[in-house]
This record gives C-alpha cells, structure tokens and sequence, in this order.
C-alpha cells in the first residue's frame, strides 16, 4: 500500500507513498533475514525418494517501522512452514526515492530480488521496462481476481494483464486527539461519509481548537493538508483532478484545483490554524507524536498510520476528510511483484499469491496498518474478522463505505514519475514561499504536459 508527515521537502513526500502499505517516515534501512540460505539442490529421503526441490526466493521490501517488518517477517514464518522446501531471503532498504533507485540499478544490472515491494506510482514505469514478471494467468487461474475490490483491480493491471497484486488499500483520512476535543467542549469530526463536515465547518472547528500564548501558538487546529498525497483528495471533492479522465492532459489549472489549492494553503497563512512544516523538524518529533502530545489536534494522514497511532496510548479518533462538494478519499498501495527474470517463477507466484491471501492480509489489516481490498472482507462476516477493539476506533466500521468507493489514485495510472517529482516540487513552491496560485496552476499545467506528451505510446 506503500507513506510519514515531517516536512514538505519533495524526497519526504515520496517517502510517504512508501509507507502507505504503504508509508511511514523514513527509519534508516536494515537488512533483515527471516531465514538463512538453503541449499538449492534436491536432497533424497532415507527411502529414496526425491524431496521437493529446495529453493530460495530474495524478497526485498523497504523498512519503514519495526511494526510492519515484524509483520512482514512473521507472514514469511508462515508461508515457509507452509512451503518447506521454499527458503524465503527477507532484506530491507531504506524507503521512498532511495528505494526506487536501489532497484531500478538491481533491474538494470539483472541482480533484481525474485520478490519484491513496488509502489503503486512507479507500476507502470516498470511495466513498460518489461522489469516485472506477468502473472496474468496465475492471477486468472487461482480466481484471486474475483475477490478482488474494483480500484485494486485497476491498480494491479495495465492494458488487462497482471504484473502484480496490489496488497491492501491505504486512504488519507483525518485523525484527532479526543481529549483536546473533548477540552475543547467541540464534537468530534464524524466517520460516516454523509455527515462529512463541510470545508468552512472544518476550518470553523480548526479555529476552535487553535490556542494562542501571546503570539506563540501552542496549539494548531490541524496539520497534513499541504502535502500532495492529501491535497489529492480534497480536490476530487470538489470535482477536479490533477488530469483529464483519459489521463492525456493537465487539469491543474482549474477552477475545481485553484480553489482547494487557495483554501488550504488559507490554512495557515490566513486562518493560522496549521503550522509549517519545519515545526515537525525543529520539534524532533513526527506528526503523530504532535497530535499525541497536543501540538496538534487534527492530523491529516494515510490509513496506515493507525497502527502506529493505536499504541501510543492516547485517545486517538479517525473520521472522514472535510468536504468541498463530496465526500472523497482516494485508494492506492504498494505491489507485490516479481522480476522477470527470476530463476523461481513457479516459487515467486506462490510467495504472490500468499502475500495476497486473506490469510497473510488480516494480521496487517486487524493491527492497523492496512486495509482490506478483498470483497469478502467487507461483507459482515469478513469485517468481523479484522475490525479490532483497541486498533480501530468507536465509529470505525461507518467509515468502510469511504473506502470501498475511494477513487483511484492518478498517480498510480501512469508510467513516469517525473510527473509527480514536478507536481510536488511545484506545491512546495507555492505553499512554502510567495509564489502565485495562478503562477503555480499555469507552471504545473505546462510541465505536466511535457511530461505526458513524453510518456511511451
């Protein structure tokens, strides 16, 4: 899925794309081995019979909490006890661009791990280097497809074929400190997507719980709203997107995008209801621990970060985004995928298709860090088996139509990155300093442009 707020710096933002199942901060990388190597030969019984042969799969993943490696790390303990003549080779990186750039020069040397973690936006990117194995028909043959919610199938396929399964679903979605609101005398945001609070009763509630010493503020009403990932959001709730449906065009210089653009940028040099980014630096504490310890009361974040939030021991609330027109969040995560040129790709499938059973996806789901994206799942029975008392907060469950109806990630559409890197890097510039939102809207339109009429045909 995969995404942590701590300034607006364009290599930050991308980090947080990781962690979204991606997508939490960037913890300095380790590598971990959740087995040793095993001899690839085959090996006789007493009784002469041939065991099945012995392989091992390099799988690679980013680390970007202890958390979700110590999930990773207890999924693969349990496909090789349920595979025992497959070894799986478990090693970390460091996430966000550093990532990507460890893997394309492993793709391009021909070193690429059997297995690996892909973000959902470099899918297409890899795709069309013909970096990742096709899957197609194991996909189609096993019937993981059927079970599969509508954006995850979009998101795993390009041009009808399988080159990866997305892992769960991860969505921006707002978090609160209850004891600030409850100091504060204000209702809680709601988390059933009809009563979504509209933008100018968000700010209203910002306001409210913005509390000033003098001039220093020692309490923002909200923060997380200038980063990409987030702004996304709350412009397909006002009807716009960063390009036309058939993704050939910029629609970044729109009425739909400048307004959302103008309001939240209103935020803090306006209203003064958030804090810049380089409070989180200058504090040396990330977002969460912001809202945990009361610099913050509203945290606008991916999903994911609920499992981190869920044991920090606070009263942690989770609702849906404030409205300009609908109530919108966007679905996306990381891939699992295999390398083309992998020696196992009977052994890489099976390693696939666990990491996209129900089986591997609950234990991640129930602590927080993911969502579900099989439809089974979401029917009663299947939310009962993950919806967790002391993970999931009161009014959890009103949320689950927010996120079976997200709108499909843009960015995850297209096969070049660069478009992103140049949206992002010109949002920092107009929320960070003086440029103009129409100088801005006008820059993003004419690069973003270039940038598609670039891409592959």
């Amino acid at each position: 899925m995969q995404k942590r707020l701590a300034t607006l710096a364009v290599p930050l933002s991308l980090a947080l794309l990781v962690s979204a199942c991606g997508s939490n901060g960037g913890s300095s990388g380790s590598n971990a081995s959740s087995s040793k190597p095993a001899d690839s030969s085959s090996s006789a019984s007493n009784g002469g019979d041939k065991k099945a042969e012995q392989v091992t799969l390099k799988f690679m993943g980013w680390e970007v909490s202890p958390l979700e490696t110590e999930s990773v790390k207890k999924g693969l303990d349990m496909f090789m006890r349920e595979n025992p003549n497959i070894k799986v080779e478990y090693t970390t990186i460091p996430g966000g661009t550093q990532y990507v750039a460890k893997m394309q020069t492993l793709v391009l040397g021909n070193e690429a791990p059997d297995v690996f973690f892909l973000q959902s936006d470099y899918y297409h990117d890899f795709v069309s280097r013909k970096s990742l194995l096709d899957i197609t028909g194991k996909v189609d043959s096993s019937g993981l497809a059927d079970d599969l919610i509508d954006s995850a199938v979009q998101l795993s396929t390009v041009n009808g074929k399988y080159y990866g399964v997305e892992s769960c679903i991860v969505a921006p979605v707002l978090y609160y400190n209850k004891d600030l609101f409850d100091k504060a005398k204000v209702a809680y945001p709601p988390s059933d997507p009809t009563k979504a609070w509209t933008w100018d009763e968000f700010v209203d509630v910002a306001k409210k719980l913005t509390v000033k010493n003098g001039d220093k503020v020692d309490q923002y009403g909200v923060y997380g709203l200038e980063n990409y990932y987030m702004t996304i959001a709350e412009i397909m709730s006002n009807g716009g997107n960063w390009f036309s449906d058939d993704l050939t065009k910029s629609t970044a210089n729109t009425p739909e995008v400048k307004e959302v653009l103008q309001k939240i940028s209103d935020l803090r040099k306006v209203d003064g209801v958030a804090p810049e980014g380089k409070l989180l630096t200058n504090s040396g504490m990330s977002a969460t621990q912001m809202l945990q310890t009361g610099k913050i009361a509203m945290l606008v974040d991916g999903s994911w970060s609920l499992q981190e939030l869920a044991n920090m021991n606070f009263k942690v609330g989770v609702g849906v985004l404030p409205k300009f027109k609908n109530a919108v969040t966007h679905g996306q995560a990381h891939l699992h995928v295999a390398s083309a040129n992998t020696k196992h790709p009977e052994e890489a499938w099976k390693l696939i298709q666990f990491l996209s059973s129900e089986e591997y996806q609950l234990m991640n789901v129930k602590a927080g860090l993911w969502l579900p994206n099989h439809k089974s799942l979401y029917t009663d029975e299947g939310i009962a088996k993950w919806l967790t008392e002391g993970v999931h907060p009161e009014g959890f469950k009103d949320l689950i139509p927010y996120f079976t109806s997200s709108k499909t990630y843009p960015y995850a559409l297209l096969s070049s990155q660069k478009i992103q890197e140049d949206t992002t890097a010109a949002l920092d510039g107009y929320f960070l300093s003086s440029k103009s939102l129409d100088e801005t809207a006008a820059s993003i339109e004419t690069t973003v442009n270039k940038d598609l009429s670039n891409l592959p045909k």
